[in-house]
């Protein structure tokens, strides 16, 4: 008897053609283009990484999206890193690094303009991953981000940390533990605890491995309903990504209109 693919085998199969078509785009447009520095990996996309194909995809290409969309959103109740209704017909999802100038351009500049015109009116969730790429200081503000969560304030802690960029001794513990002072956090002892608990460790392996499935090479990178942007992207590529990924889910997408005709 045939047995189906795991989970995390079929993550890994469409993720490996995800970061194919991520490339075969950063390629395409990123040539001569600038890269940021970095703590030494040049692992960090740049605004002028590629951002997806376009909504031309014939519908073998669609339903890849749409199945990588259905393992990659998690939609889970009460979740501290995910903004926005858990039903909303649009998911991004983001894996950053709190090193990554790019990722808080995107949280500083981009992310409060997402929510104010999709997450608050139900069309768009928000889910956060923790992708670390710069080592030990990027773990550190990634556990400590995911222990403010604990007591509900992930999201100050997170816009915190991109407040402006902060890298190495900035990033230290007891400057952590003062930021989250800062955003909120009423139990700090409750916070060093969680911080350096196992949960806070397999919440991190977690997002880490999913990242590492799907062919993630840099921060930030995007998903839109399973379509990846990569790069912090001026934020009208992601408000058109919203809207076609909207419209798919309504059934009025390029996609759905070829499959009638």
């Amino acid at each position: 008897m045939p047995v189906s693919a795991s989970p995390t085998r079929k993550l890994a199969a469409i993720g490996a053609v995800i970061a194919l078509v991520v490339a075969v785009i950063a390629i395409g447009v990123a040539v001569g283009k600038s890269v940021e520095g970095d703590p030494g990996t040049g692992r960090t996309g740049s605004p002028e990484a590629a951002a997806s194909a376009g909504s031309e995809e014939d519908p073998a290409q669609q339903k890849m999206f749409d199945d990588l969309a259905k393992q990659t959103s998690r939609r889970e109740d009460g979740d501290p890193l995910a903004v926005g209704k858990k039903d909303a017909p649009v998911v991004l999802v983001e894996y950053a690094d709190y090193q990554c100038s790019f990722c808080g351009r995107f949280t500083r500049e981009t992310q409060p303009d997402l929510i104010k015109k999709f997450v608050d009116k139900g069309t768009l969730r928000i889910e956060f991953r923790n992708f670390t790429v710069f080592g030990a200081d990027s773990e550190r503000a990634a556990r400590a981000s995911w222990a403010a969560g604990q007591q509900g304030k992930f999201w100050q802690l997170h816009d915190a940390l991109y407040a402006k960029t902060r890298k190495g001794k900035a990033l230290a513990e007891d400057k952590l533990v003062e930021l989250a002072r800062t955003s909120g956090v009423d139990d700090i002892e409750k916070f060093r605890t969680d911080m350096k608990s196992a949960d806070a460790e397999k919440a991190l392996k977690k997002d880490q491995a999913e990242g590492y499935q799907l062919g993630v090479q840099s921060t930030p990178s995007f998903l839109i309903n399973g379509r990846p942007v990569a790069g912090a992207q001026p934020a009208e590529v992601f408000a058109q990504g919203i809207k076609d990924a909207a419209a798919r889910a309504a059934g009025n997408g390029p996609a759905a209109k070829g499959a009638k005709e």
